[in-house]
């Protein structure tokens, strides 16, 4: 087994991306279980080496071997000699209503917003950060977007599904949000 472990090191540091459990499996000849078992063996060898550079990490059902994060700043000038991504406000707004509605179009992310969106995904896919989903059903077909891989690894997920959870939320007499969590908190705290 320990062979079979250093053949997937290998190749996850060989390919120096996102790597498939499937292809893996081939690779070693070994059930999803077991590459599995060998993954998280590698894993944790990675994270508690202080010493490491480097970290196995899981986005989706893929893994890949990247640098720890703590040392971005000494790699970035090496490896890529762009201007570091800067993103506004406005585009972490909309990747955030992406990343929670994945499959939105332009024109729901303007309704959430209040404000045109065209820059701002324009942006984002430059960034490589989403990625057209195909078109909706709506008339018109418009076109969806949703987040990438990428995404994940930059923000540190492994999924979508690791993302915060939101608040829960009701419409005041106003029309005005009201966020029932801090409602109940304020309302146990006045008790």
């Amino acid at each position: 087994m320990e062979r079979q472990k250093a053949i997937l090191e290998a190749i996850l540091f060989a390919v120096g991306k996102e790597v498939s459990i499937e292809q893996l499996m081939m690779a070693v000849e070994l059930p999803k279980e077991e590459v599995e078992i060998l993954l998280h063996q590698i894993q944790d060898e990675k994270s508690k080496n202080l010493q490491s550079g480097v970290e196995l990490i899981k986005i989706e059902d893929k893994y890949q071997l990247t640098t720890k994060p703590e040392y971005y700043e000494y790699i970035y000038p090496i490896v890529d000699q762009r201007a570091k991504p800067n993103l506004s406000n406005a585009a972490l707004e909309t990747l955030a209503i992406i990343a929670y509605n994945p499959r939105i179009t332009r024109a729901e992310i303007e309704s959430i917003r209040g404000v045109g969106a065209d820059a701002c995904i324009y942006k984002l896919m430059e960034y490589n950060l989403i990625e057209e989903a195909g078109k909706s059903d709506l008339p018109g077909k418009p076109m969806t977007y949703k987040t990438n891989n990428e995404f994940l690894r930059m923000f540190g997920y492994a999924s979508l599904d690791d993302l915060p959870k939101l608040p829960k939320y009701k419409l005041d007499s106003n029309r005005q949000i009201v966020i029932d969590e801090l409602v109940e908190e304020n309302e146990a705290v006045e008790k």
